[in-house]
């Protein structure tokens, strides 16, 4: 599936937050001492913001926009959960875990990244309030790899990290946004990107002659990868999985948040699920369970990428559709999701067809009674993005609803 590039507004967003400044815990110490930042939670008091439907957008939409699908009518999404209780949680995800690394354990890796410290990188835009920019390296099989860029604050006063996953190549604009507005409020911030678009390489080795390189396109393109011994979701989770390994490690932060889009967005559903070492997670036009994937207006069917498809990955969808993979990655002490979907996206996962499963999943986390999901809708505009008014109340989330947490 193809993503429209995305063009937004560069917008500023001050917040601030708790606890103590993160520092490495290693001996190689980032030169600079961060200036603080006013604590999360000052303003508890604080309204979530509110972001009417665009009338104007709205009214060029359809009535497919507007209301329930054809596809969620008859359809008990109850019965479509497998988690009732923390003990499901983990043994779903030990099972997910073993699926994507094919291992006995169900353990996720433990490997560290290559890190080279203070670089400089134009492949990035250029964001204010940086004290210093490493490039962290995962090495993958088949001669892959995938890089990850750190970005410290100068100013903070907790020890917040957010990971930002970006998705198939859409324009930096949002990750921008996303971004400037973290380190703005002292988080330390890591950019991903999804295997082989922006800057990760393309090549890889072939899986029949070590010896020669292929450059691959496109995530369908994966194919001869793919075999019961190994499963190329190694791809897509590893890199997350390696790099927290790093920043526990190196900063012992009090906190990971993950936010993403489209691509970014499947990433921000799946890895929360596998791990619990991200403690909030806002996906954004991500994804929608099997039975809505012919629902959505514009494309129809949304059958996602490689990495989302049933008929790709079979196993390890069987283990968990994605109403389930939304509890895993919101179960757990101070855990939290916020699923972001645009109405109205002008790429994928629009329309009202989660209205059929908001309720449903909301409440079986609630039912298990540590954590917390909920949805986003969000219909202020036409784009394929995180607008201006989802990060707000992301950022609001975070500060006033999550101030006075780790």
């Amino acid at each position: 599936m193809r993503r429209r590039a995305v063009l937004g507004a560069l917008g500023a967003f001050g917040a601030t937050a708790t606890a103590a400044p993160f520092s490495p815990a290693s001996a190689a110490t980032p030169a600079g001492t961060p200036e603080p930042v006013h604590p999360l939670g000052a303003a508890p008091d604080r309204p979530r913001p509110v972001g009417p439907v665009d009338q104007e957008v709205a009214a060029a939409h359809s009535i497919d926009y507007k209301a329930l699908p054809q596809e969620a009518v008859g359809v008990d999404a109850e019965q479509l959960m497998t988690v009732h209780t923390e003990a499901d949680v983990a043994g779903i995800r030990s099972a997910l875990v073993a699926e994507v690394w094919k291992s006995a354990d169900g353990r996720l890796p433990t490997a560290l990244p290559e890190v080279e410290h203070d670089v400089a990188a134009p492949e990035l835009p250029a964001f204010d309030g940086v004290r210093s920019i490493d490039r962290l390296t995962v090495r993958l099989p088949y001669g892959l790899s995938s890089v990850v860029f750190l970005l410290l604050p100068r100013r903070t006063a907790h020890g917040r990290f957010a990971f930002y996953h970006n998705g198939h190549g859409e324009e930096p604009s949002t990750m921008h946004r996303t971004a400037q507005a973290l380190l703005d409020s002292g988080y330390g911030v890591l950019l991903f990107a999804m295997p082989l678009y922006h800057w990760n390489p393309r090549e890889l080795e072939d899986p029949q002659d070590p010896s020669r390189k292929i450059v691959v396109e496109s995530h369908n393109d994966l194919g001869p990868w793919e075999t019961p011994q190994f499963s190329t979701l190694r791809f897509f989770l590893e890199p997350p999985a390696v790099v927290m390994n790093h920043v526990r490690r190196t900063y012992r932060p009090s906190s990971v948040q993950m936010i993403g889009l489209s691509g970014g967005g499947w990433a921000t559903t799946v890895y929360p699920a596998l791990d619990p070492r991200v403690t909030r997670s806002y996906p954004t036009a991500g994804s929608l369970p099997f039975y809505l994937r012919s629902a959505p207006p514009k494309p129809r069917p949304t059958t996602g990428d490689w990495e989302q498809r049933q008929d790709r990955h079979p196993a390890f969808y069987a283990i968990a559709d994605f109403m389930d993979l939304y509890a895993l990655g919101s179960v757990g002490e101070h855990r939290r999701q916020m699923q972001i979907l645009n109405r109205f996206d002008e790429c994928c996962f629009n329309g009202v067809g989660h209205r059929s499963y908001e309720a449903v999943v909301r409440q079986r986390v609630e039912a298990v009674g540590n954590g917390h999901w909920e949805l986003l809708e969000d219909a202020t505009h036409g784009d394929h993005t995180i607008s201006p008014f989802a990060l707000s109340v992301v950022l609001w989330d975070l500060d006033v609803q999550c101030g006075r947490l780790p």
